[in-house]
């Protein structure tokens, strides 16, 4: 099937999580993606390894497959003054470069903007960082852990009163960014159909943060008080919160507050009467007993199986989920109806279940045709496709600026 980016070629310039699963989403699309890596890879091919208490019982790393099925891979040792020109020789006959290296990095390979502008004037670039390109810290490293998680204010935003930070489980900045860097690429494609130019663009990891926070951010820069953090016993709406069920599990209620929702909700947990007690007989009497009225819902959840809710809360019409943990995630059948899972076969680790694109279009949405590729693997094919023969790839081999292929 066409694409909507087929025949878009697309140099990636990346490693571990936010810039190369943009560049993923770029293949889902249609695009050829050619990843450049270093001769001993990636390292994030092999972070699910390292973490040892996780004792993954398998021999790859799922997590790479999300970010690099479909692309093929390139391994150039950027350190090498060489590979400058093997790398300009590739990104002039690529439409988009995808990149994660810091400014001073870029300037240092010789890949800054204005020198990749120079061998491809029609180029798209589109960079990543942590906290931008300009300002004190524009060559700091940056991570979702801390660029986006806390950095942006959403780490002090979450969890409950008195309790220590919360943290986050990895690639949660990383996969929201890299929506941000596709929405970039695709901005810069229609800008050069109009204009015939070249278009540049910079995607951070604190700018996401700062837009997924959102509400918080703006109320802040009207009335800059710090806003306390939520105490779910104690919550501005008790009929948005979080509940314990009977067998041990958590339900999320997130209940309308006119007056159908809430005689609706009294009807499910079979108390009529709360419609018309005072504390709770509007939506501003709701909110200035909140408390009370938390305390009543707990006590109503509590007396019932998770399971046991859901039909009573669905036959309702209330706005509700279960707190799922992820093993029942990959097994509901809505993530599955809507398409949200795919397989893939790799040659040595067999055929494997991993996350889809995130979103659907009419037209469908391509299916990589191959998992993540070896390190290097197609280091000879590419650069015999820009014009290097047996004996320019020998040479470049022999002085460790390119990897072995395969």
């Amino acid at each position: 099937m066409a694409g909507l980016l087929s025949g878009l070629k697309v140099l990636e310039v990346a490693n571990w999580v936010a810039a190369p699963t943009a560049a993923s989403l770029m293949v889902d699309l249609g695009a050829e993606v050619i990843k450049i890596e270093p001769p001993e890879g990636d390292p994030y091919r092999v972070i699910a390894h390292r973490v040892k208490e996780m004792q993954y019982p398998f021999r790859f790393s799922p997590n790479f497959q999300v970010g690099n099925r479909g692309k093929r891979s390139l391994a150039v040792d950027l350190r090498k003054p060489e590979a400058r020109r093997v790398v300009r020789d590739v990104v002039a006959r690529c439409d988009a470069f995808v990149c994660n290296l810091l400014p001073e990095r870029r300037e240092r390979y010789g890949l800054s903007e204005e020198e990749l502008a120079a061998c491809n004037p029609t180029l798209i670039d589109v960079s990543l960082t942590g906290y931008g390109a300009r300002g004190d810290d524009r060559n700091r490293p940056g991570f979702d852990f801390a660029a986006f998680w806390g950095r942006s204010g959403i780490m002090s935003m979450v969890g409950t009163a008195g309790a220590p930070p919360t943290s986050q489980r990895g690639g949660m900045g990383d996969h929201t960014t890299a929506l941000n860097i596709l929405t970039a690429l695709l901005a810069c494609l229609r800008l050069r159909e109009a204009t015939g130019r070249g278009q540049r663009a910079q995607v951070s990891l604190v700018n996401t943060g700062l837009w997924v926070l959102g509400a918080p951010v703006v109320t802040a820069l009207a009335d800059p008080r710090q806003p306390p953090l939520p105490d779910r016993r104690r919550p501005r709406d008790a009929l948005v919160n979080s509940y314990p069920t009977a067998d041990g599990r958590w339900l999320m209620l997130a209940a309308g507050d006119d007056a159908a929702q809430w005689a609706a909700l009294c009807a499910a947990l079979g108390q009529p009467a709360w419609a018309a007690d005072p504390r709770f007989a509007t939506p501003a009497a709701r909110r200035d007993h909140a408390e009370a009225l938390a305390a009543a819902l707990e006590a109503a959840f509590a007396a019932r199986s998770l399971a046991d809710w859901g039909p009573v809360l669905n036959g309702a019409g209330l706005a509700w989920d279960p707190v799922a943990l992820t093993t029942e995630v990959i097994a509901d059948p809505q993530p599955e109806a809507i398409g949200r899972f795919l397989e893939l076969d790799d040659p040595e680790y067999g055929r494997f279940r991993t996350l889809a694109a995130p979103f659907t279009l009419s037209a469908g949405v391509n299916t990589p045709r191959r998992p993540a590729p070896r390190i290097g693997e197609h280091t000879d094919e590419v650069l015999r496709e820009v014009g290097y023969d047996d004996a320019r790839l020998a040479d470049l081999r022999s002085k460790g600026v390119v990897g072995a292929a395969g």
